[in-house]
């Protein structure tokens, strides 16, 4: 009863109408821009994060989430249309739903995109609000040693599972953590590492680092070649999968939502693995594995089942505990901060209308996005007709607008094009920036929850070994490490993102 209780409570929330109005924009507009080939998910709300601040929290921890939906679903246009993939975890939908597209059956793939998600989303919501509260229990327990060994998982998981090399994934982390501990020393108030610019007293501001690497720098990086548009000329015909079609998707489907479910947890990129993993599984259990790569309807439904549902589970370690589980996660960790909410346990218990608002604005916002997006595909056509030479400037003026308006601080707009400039090199040596930007965002409390730990433990390190929680999640994080430097995990790691490549 209590389950049905807080729902009710998440729904009465999530449906107030100002709330609703603030879904719908969010849903949209990451929809809008996470069309836009390369920029995907966590671009997205970087560049949109400003806009944010002036709302109540529960409205904007709600748009924030709708913009993250529409971004996935965006993602999943581009990648089927363009062969772009606009996020990630959608470079497995465009193996064959680009090859869908060029058979003339894109309609087909995009509404086999859209409703996949849209159940994988309906579960994963239900998943989140079963499993949120027991998990919320577990973290009260949690201290200051314990915080500090499940963030060091966290960043040891995200080095495992970052696209490409795991020493540029590790040198990423570091580097997130340098840049977090720019500003005042928590406990002594000496500034460190400002280079004498007052203005950085308070540390580097977030959203301009996050604006400058993923947004500016994925806009660089695009502007250097067109993508193949040959698909957007021919009309979008049979929109509504066949009967035989759908029942070759249920399977995928329902396969692609437990996987997506389970490894979407797991700190660092779960909806990315747990869209690779689908497609290895639909592969393997077909019966005709030859079709996978010339426009299986398996390879776009599994996919894009396992991505939703592994974003949408990804904000259980959020809600219960405050450490995000990828780039996206630590933008909402950002918002939360700046709107003056502390991440973690507490939450469910001071501010449940918000922990609940948020559960129930999941599902709400992935039923907006079927309902508006399949009828306005022509319109997101439309818009990747638009020549990049005229739509790139006009992001790139908002983004500035949007981080100068934070804090009226034209010290930020100089971090934009110091991050973005960073950021697109980064890119040209192949190291990805979303490690850097968890070891940014987790830098900070990995520092005050070790010093912590250590003053508690009068200078003592055994305290993270002789709390069982914290032991067994730094052993945890030692098997990690051994699993991920086994030759034959190393082998099939680096062979998955040479596909995704």
């Amino acid at each position: 009863m209590d389950l049905l209780s807080n729902l009710a409570l998440g729904f009465a929330t999530a449906a107030s109408p100002e709330n609703l109005l603030f879904c719908l924009i969010g849903v949209i507009l990451g929809t809008l821009i996470g069309v836009l080939p390369g920029i995907g998910a966590t671009a997205t709300i970087a560049m949109l994060l400003p806009i944010t601040f002036q709302l109540e929290p529960v409205s904007s921890l709600i748009m924030l989430a709708g913009i993250y939906y529409g971004a996935q679903y965006g993602g999943s246009t581009t990648a089927i249309l363009i062969n772009m993939p606009g996020e990630s975890s959608s470079a497995v939908t465009a193996i064959d739903g680009y090859q869908m597209a060029r058979k003339g059956r894109a309609g087909t793939a995009l509404a086999v995109a859209a409703l996949g998600s849209f159940f994988a989303g309906t579960v994963a919501t239900l998943l989140v609000a079963i499993f949120a509260p027991p998990l919320t229990a577990v973290a009260l327990q949690f201290g200051a040693a314990e915080y500090f060994s499940l963030m060091v998982l966290g960043l040891v998981s995200a080095i495992a599972l970052a696209h490409g090399s795991i020493l540029k994934a590790l040198a990423m982390v570091v580097l997130g953590l340098l840049l977090g501990m720019v500003g005042t020393d928590i406990y002594s108030g000496t500034p460190r590492f400002t280079m004498g610019i007052t203005e950085y007293a308070d540390g580097l501001n977030f959203v301009a680092l996050a604006v400058g690497v993923f947004g500016i720098a994925e806009i660089l990086r695009n502007l250097e070649g067109e993508q193949d548009r040959t698909v957007l000329g021919a009309k979008l015909a049979g929109l509504f999968p066949s009967r035989e079609e759908f029942r070759r998707m249920v399977g995928p489907v329902l396969r692609g939502t437990g996987i997506g479910s389970v490894l979407g947890i797991l700190p660092g990129g779960g909806a990315v693995l747990a869209a690779f993993a689908s497609y290895t599984v639909e592969k393997r259990v077909s019966k005709t594995p030859e079709e996978f790569g010339h426009g299986a309807i398996e390879g776009v439904a599994g996919p894009e089942s396992a991505n939703n549902a592994g974003a949408q589970t990804s904000f259980i370690p959020l809600l219960t505990l405050g450490i995000p589980a990828n780039p996206v996660m630590a933008l909402m960790v950002g918002a939360m901060i700046i709107q003056g909410i502390v991440p973690g346990p507490n939450v469910a218990t001071e501010q449940p209308a918000l922990f609940w608002g948020v559960i129930a604005s999941m599902w709400i916002g992935n039923l907006m996005l079927v309902v508006l997006n399949l009828p306005l595909i022509g319109l997101w056509v439309r818009l990747l007709k638009v020549p990049y030479h005229v739509l790139f400037p006009i992001i790139m003026a908002f983004c500035s607008i949007g981080v100068y308006s934070v804090n009226s601080n034209v010290y930020d707009l100089y971090a934009v094009a110091f991050f973005g400039l960073m950021g697109y090199v980064l890119i040209k040596l192949k190291c990805e920036p979303a490690p850097l930007l968890l070891g940014f965002v987790l830098g900070p409390m990995l520092e005050e929850n070790l010093r912590r730990a250590m003053i508690l433990g009068r200078g003592d390190p055994s305290v993270f070994v002789t709390r069982p929680i914290s032991a067994a999640l730094l052993v945890l994080t030692v098997l990690v490490l051994v699993v991920v430097l086994l030759p034959s995990i190393r082998k099939k790691r680096d062979e998955v993102f040479v596909e995704a490549d």
